[in-house]
């Protein structure tokens, strides 16, 4: 799952914790944080904090893991493109 929002991050600790069938006060006291942080960070409030992020995705058995996005593909230039350099060769000349 691609995370790029804390909603993304809450909605996957979200699903986590109810495929594992805790309920919310459950996982908050094995992190050691209140029902309601844990609330406020599946529903995606910004700002949590990250010790407690960390701790509650070990609890999950999830890892958080990091990437980077590889960059779009450039277009074409008209110098890499032959059939544009072809055409313009074909173009007949003016006389010098």
């Amino acid at each position: 799952m691609r995370i790029r929002t804390p909603r993304d991050l809450g909605s996957a600790i979200r699903e986590r914790r109810k495929a594992l069938s805790l309920d919310q006060v459950a996982l908050a006291e094995r992190v050691g944080a209140s029902r309601r942080w844990l609330i406020q960070v599946e529903n995606g409030k910004p700002g949590a904090s990250l010790g407690l992020l960390l701790r509650t995705l070990q609890v999950l058995d999830m890892q958080l893991s990091l990437g980077v996005e590889p960059a779009p593909p450039k277009p074409p230039s008209e110098a890499s493109d032959l059939d544009a350099v072809l055409a313009r060769a074909r173009l007949p000349r003016a006389p010098a």
